[in-house]
């Protein structure tokens, strides 16, 4: 179902698009490197399990839940319509 002057599967296309941004956008996130035995804010200990499920894990888990609470994401407006920019 397209609109306007949008071809058919437009509105597919933008989901897609739009899932894609945001699987490489948490890959990107994803830590990379050796680790790191102990928390980088709060200096405890990280445990073995999560330094192998998470390789290149620098922060405990409660550490990791404050940062992630923190992250922004600032996605791109594909609909281009006058009310979703104006939000």
């Amino acid at each position: 179902m397209a609109g306007g002057w949008t071809r058919d599967g437009a509105v597919l296309d933008q989901i897609h698009d739009t899932v894609i941004d945001g699987v490489l956008t948490a890959r990107a996130r994803m830590p990379t490197g050796p680790g790191r035995e102990t928390c980088l804010e709060c200096g405890d200990p990280i445990p073995a399990a999560r330094r192998r499920a998470m390789p290149g894990a620098v922060t405990c888990v409660s550490c990791q839940t404050g940062r992630d609470a923190r992250i922004v994401t600032g996605g791109i407006n594909r609909r281009g319509s006058k009310d979703s920019q104006l939000r």
